[in-house]
């Protein structure tokens, strides 16, 4: 009988086996149940993407129309596309991110990231960005073209970036090389340090530097070190696939649209706009004439209802703060009031710097309150600001001709595209008001949009400065910020 029983025990057991399994998951709580999309059905259920970022341009901040940053517009574009909100934690280093998202604290770190694969507890999406190590230097040093000069010079660089994976990968070839590491300050801080003396040199991402180097003019442009990496959003890898997947076909999807590409041109694809002497000059002037007339400025922005910096980034555009400037046309003052418009504006005495920024205030509000109301922000100031220059006639004009060429007249990229045109007989003869020198005011608004980006970075780094020093040790030691990372002779 047991013989028997057994024997058949041993001819059926997988059968049996199967049996006990399926009455095991029939008897299991329901609740303790984890699907393999589980955190993505938590997230809808709770409408809203928590995300653990860093405060740098790149990243994420407060621009002037709210929250700004490449990885905070495609976050939340991740966060649309979810039907979701976004809860966006910026306060953060980069390894804290990291141990954010391992120990799940938020559904995923957006922080210029490396893709690491090797990391415990995380899991990465496809790559978003190429990351390129790249050595900068102290200008006025000799000159820092390849590895080898790397020895006699002071470098640092972030800890965890992984610009300090490619600084300890030329170690094995340069084993005399040593550099500093930290996790308590951001490129801009780096950057700051170099132009400083306080480090000859500093090994940060091409991107960053291409964002940062107006802001910083006395450091130079060395040479890429080793193989670029990838960034990548990073998720808890403890939390299942779905989530990592849902952010992978996004992903996909914003690169074969082509918005992926135009995110990226529009942080990282310009570079400077303004050479060295001009953007070095225009910092000094910030800190040296800008005091005596921020007061003004101020007092007009609140008048008109714009950033008082921007008035600024106008003002030096056209006269570099300069009350008494006269062009050989007749234009003068701070804000080079043409005599017909300084009229129309009441202003008596163009030369009184007072009178001439509350005239080129209002005067530019007047243009952007004559424009169509079609046209919407921050393309109606990019117009209003290139009428102040060329005269709103002329824009007219050019925005006919983007018509013409299949454009929006509406939009001002293709209104840009479409103002030198007004130099060339073929296209200025169909027009109403002739031709114009209409390469100018797309410099011109460039150029203040850049100032402005200089005056907003300083304005905002000013109001950030005791929340950024409440991490650092009270006596602001270098010392206790950074590690060094000897050589391995």
């Amino acid at each position: 009988m047991h013989r028997s029983l057994a024997l058949h025990l041993y001819r059926h057991w997988r059968g049996y086996l199967l049996l006990c399994c399926g009455l095991l998951l029939a008897l299991w709580p329901a609740h303790q149940a984890w699907r393999p999309d589980a955190q993505l059905a938590t997230i809808r259920e709770r409408a809203f993407l928590s995300v653990l970022t860093r405060n740098t341009p790149t990243t994420f901040y407060q621009g002037r129309h709210g929250p700004a940053g490449f990885e905070y517009e495609l976050v939340r574009r991740f966060a649309d596309h979810l039907g979701v909100s976004l809860d966006m934690d910026p306060d953060h280093s980069l390894q804290e991110v990291l141990d954010g998202v391992r120990t799940g604290d938020a559904d995923l770190g957006a922080a210029a990231l490396p893709l690491a694969p090797a990391q415990e507890g995380v899991i990465f999406t496809r790559p978003i960005l190429t990351l390129q190590p790249l050595v900068v230097y102290r200008r006025g040093l000799p000159p820092v073209r390849e590895i080898d000069d790397l020895q006699r010079l002071s470098l640092a660089t972030l800890r965890g970036s992984g610009t300090a994976l490619a600084l300890r990968e030329l170690q094995a070839e340069l084993p005399e090389l040593s550099w500093l590491e930290t996790g308590d300050l951001e490129v801009a801080d780096l950057l700051q340090r170099v132009e400083a003396g306080s480090l000859d040199a500093a090994v940060v991402y091409a991107h960053q530097f291409r964002l940062n180097r107006l802001f910083f003019p006395g450091v130079e442009r060395g040479f890429p070190l080793g193989e670029p990496l990838s960034m990548a959003w990073a998720f808890p890898a403890a939390n299942g696939l779905a989530l990592q997947q849902a952010a992978n076909a996004f992903l996909a999807t914003q690169q074969d649209n082509g918005e992926l590409e135009a995110l990226v041109a529009r942080y990282f694809g310009h570079d400077d706009y303004l050479e060295y002497v001009g953007a070095r000059r225009f910092i000094r002037q910030t800190r040296e004439v800008l005091p005596d007339y921020a007061p003004l400025f101020r007092a007009a922005a609140r008048e008109t209802s714009f950033d008082w910096k921007l008035l600024a980034a106008l003002g030096y555009q056209e006269s570099h703060w300069d009350p008494r400037a006269t062009s050989p046309t007749g234009v003068r003052g701070l804000m080079m009031l043409t005599l017909p418009t300084a009229d129309e504006m009441g202003v008596a005495d163009r030369l009184d710097p007072a009178q001439s920024i509350d005239g080129g205030a209002r005067y530019l509000r007047g243009l952007m309150e004559r424009l169509p109301e079609s046209i919407e922000e921050p393309d109606r100031l990019w117009m209003a600001l290139a009428a102040y220059n060329v005269g709103l006639g002329h824009l007219y004009d050019a925005r006919r001709i983007a018509e013409q060429r299949g454009g929006d007249p509406d939009r001002w990229a293709d209104v840009r595209e479409a103002l030198p045109l007004l130099q060339k007989r073929e296209w200025y003869s169909q027009t109403r008001y002739g031709y114009a020198r209409g390469g100018e005011p797309v410099i011109y608004v460039r150029n203040i949009r850049r100032y402005y980006e200089i005056l907003d970075y300083v304005d905002r780094s000013q109001r950030q400065f005791f929340q950024l020093n409440a991490r650092r040790p009270d006596n602001g030691d270098d010392d206790l910020l950074f590690d060094t990372v000897p050589p391995v002779l």
